[in-house]
């Protein structure tokens, strides 16, 4: 049996006004007393709603796998104004006389930014500059100069259009800021834009129709609805041990190429150490001499003789 210590995610649906903190505090005060661990993969802004990925207890461990995988969202902007915070949230400054696109010069913007590009951030983001937060300096009026950085934008689908507003779906990588790509969108068409809506719909295999909605939850509730480790992990190879070799791996030691009784498909990449029944205990990583080392582990070696004694 898995540790009795709540571990999993929770898809959660971020209602708007809320900050992505505000979200896991809810969360951790239905807790307590216990002191579960809690964190987020992905932080949507207070304007944005959809899907925020909430890490309890050992899952924390796990955040950076899930931040990477791909997203998917909603975005509306209105052309022909521009805001300091590239959304409502900033002062919106209607434009004189800007330029009315068609919608075929729209796609044809949309396609420009497409595939591999190269995106600023906006000056208000949480991105830091000589260790302070570049929303810090912008709110001060200072000046903030943040470097491209390289995203991809896998699928940008024009859903409806009406000037001003025009609606896409971004399907992207890790990292990218949709306001800015609104941004770079309305640039194209020698004009500004603003984002009025955005809706995060999924993060990897987590969709927005299966997330729960964050009213008064109980730990009871959340527990319920917590998603296995494991499922946070579908890029991963799965590889599944005897009990001794397991345990060596979940002691801490190494467990060496002339040990082992199976290989996997690509040594360069960590793989998921799992039970039978498809518990993630740890994840490992191959050495350069063909030896096995646990790098994270979920599930103590105590814990997991535990779970030999009951199976």
């Amino acid at each position: 049996m898995i540790p009795k210590a709540p571990i999993g995610f929770l898809n959660l649906n971020k209602p708007a006004g809320m900050t992505s903190r505000d979200a896991i505090n809810r969360v951790q005060r239905a807790f307590r007393p216990q002191k579960i661990k809690i964190g987020h993969a992905g932080t949507l802004d207070p304007l944005a709603t959809g899907v925020l990925m909430v890490a309890v207890g050992r899952a924390t461990r796990l955040i950076a796998e899930v931040q990477n995988q791909t997203k998917v969202y909603k975005a509306v902007f209105k052309l022909g104004c521009q805001s300091p915070t590239e959304d409502t949230e900033g002062e919106v400054t209607e434009l004189v006389n800007p330029p009315i696109p068609s919608q075929a010069e729209l796609q044809a913007a949309l396609e420009q930014w497409t595939g591999t590009i190269q995106q600023i951030p906006p000056a208000f983001s949480a991105l830091k500059v000589n260790g302070k937060r570049a929303y810090d300096l912008a709110r001060k009026g200072k000046q903030v100069d943040l470097e491209p950085r390289e995203v991809e934008i896998k699928q940008l689908v024009l859903l409806n259009y009406h000037y001003p507003r025009f609606e896409v779906k971004v399907e992207c990588s890790a990292g990218t800021y949709i306001r800015s790509l609104g941004r770079d969108i309305a640039q194209t068409l020698q004009t500004e834009s603003v984002m009025i809506n955005l809706i995060r719909t999924a993060i990897g295999d987590f969709q927005i129709e299966n997330s729960l909605e964050l009213a008064k939850q109980t730990k009871k509730e959340f527990c319920e609805a917590l998603v296995p480790p494991i499922v946070a992990l579908p890029h991963l190879e799965k590889v599944s041990l005897p009990q001794e070799q397991t345990l060596k791996l979940l002691q801490g030691q190494i467990l060496s190429r002339f040990e082992r009784s199976v290989s996997v498909q690509n040594p360069e990449k960590p793989f998921a150490l799992i039970t039978p029944k498809c518990e993630l205990l740890s994840i490992v990583q191959q050495l350069r001499n063909g030896d096995w080392k646990a790098e994270r582990s979920f599930v103590s070696a105590v814990e997991y003789q535990a779970m030999q004694a009951v199976s």
